[in-house]
């Protein structure tokens, strides 16, 4: 008889397969008292949770292989009393998350969605096009709220639309910032620092979430910072969907106070409030940053790859450092 090993999402065809070989798979709604103790092993992701009460029931609990960078559904500060490390993906979904922010920075510009629905439509070829003017994204101001890998990327890609770069990271100086973005670019770009997530949003065009959802993070685009961010101003947000202020969001894009938002995650996915989803300035995706072939097949190598090191009693590959 195998060991077991727990899940709490479903999990990537890659990993299915290695773990079918060593272990059998039991979800969540399957564990019981009887079980739980024999539990040494945790697969989740990115959206799935690892509460207190989950630890709870798992005494022997040592590992928690998490298929992607986001871990604040997981209680780490129980997992670090407990000894319990968790690994996640780090690095190899970078590009693909920075690439998603420019594809929702351009879609809400140049109104790519709508335009394609007036041309399946009909609207064009019948003559009853109704698309205004969009806008041009090379030049304007770009805010990105958190540098660091990810947000750097987006940085990067942006100076290659010739963006104004402004940012706001308690954790980074304007000057490592200009030296970090060197080494990606080739050349140090200009870049401003702002002191407060309200001028820095005052002084963007689209103000680009990368930060981490951490506890003190939650709300972090709130009221005063959409606000500050205009009528003319965009957000986008490809990190976590509690960072930003979802009534808040809807209230200021009904008001006219706000000029449209990219949203590719939610505070409670799958749920998408109502009110967004008939809103012609508004761009959503189902939390797909990650959703490539490639960069899947190298998360999957890495979650493996922590699992083998647990087998064998090597090195975990990406331990984060609790």
């Amino acid at each position: 008889m195998k060991p077991l090993i727990l899940r709490n999402v479903k999990l990537n065809p890659m990993v299915a397969e290695f773990v079918a070989q060593y272990y059998d798979v039991i979800s969540v709604e399957e564990l019981t008292d009887a079980n739980a103790a024999s539990i040494e092993v945790l697969l989740t992701n990115g959206t799935g949770k690892a509460p207190k009460e989950l630890l709870d029931r798992l005494p022997n609990l040592k590992l928690i292989d998490d298929f992607g960078v986001g871990f604040d559904g997981i209680d780490v500060a129980e997992c670090k009393r407990r000894n319990i490390t968790v690994c996640t993906t780090p690095g190899v979904l970078t590009e693909d998350v920075a690439d998603l922010a420019l594809a929702h920075i351009l879609a809400l510009s140049r109104q790519i969605c709508r335009a394609h629905h007036e041309v399946v439509s009909g609207a064009w070829s019948s003559g009853h096009k109704k698309l205004g003017l969009g806008h041009k994204v090379s030049g304007k101001r770009v805010g990105i709220v958190g540098l660091g890998r990810i947000g750097k990327a987006v940085a990067q890609r942006c100076h290659g639309f010739n963006m104004q770069l402004g940012f706001y990271d308690r954790f980074l100086s304007e000057d490592q910032a200009r030296a970090d973005l060197q080494k990606l670019i080739g050349v140090a770009p200009q870049i401003t620092a702002y002191q407060s997530l309200v001028e820095l949003a005052h002084n963007s065009d689209y103000l680009v979430v990368c930060a981490a959802a951490t506890p003190e993070n939650h709300g972090l685009i709130n009221e005063e910072v959409l606000t500050a961010l205009g009528p003319t101003g965009a957000l986008i947000n490809i990190a976590r969907g509690v960072l930003v202020d979802e009534a808040a969001l809807v209230k200021i894009l009904q008001e006219g106070k706000l000029g449209g938002a990219g949203l590719d995650v939610f505070a409670q996915e799958p749920h998408v409030p109502e009110a967004l989803l008939t809103m012609p300035n508004v761009v959503l995706t189902p939390h797909i940053a990650s959703a490539t072939v490639e960069t899947r097949e190298l998360m999957a190598q890495i979650v493996i790859g922590n699992l083998k090191a647990f087998r064998e009693g090597t090195p975990y590959l990406t331990a984060l450092a609790l």
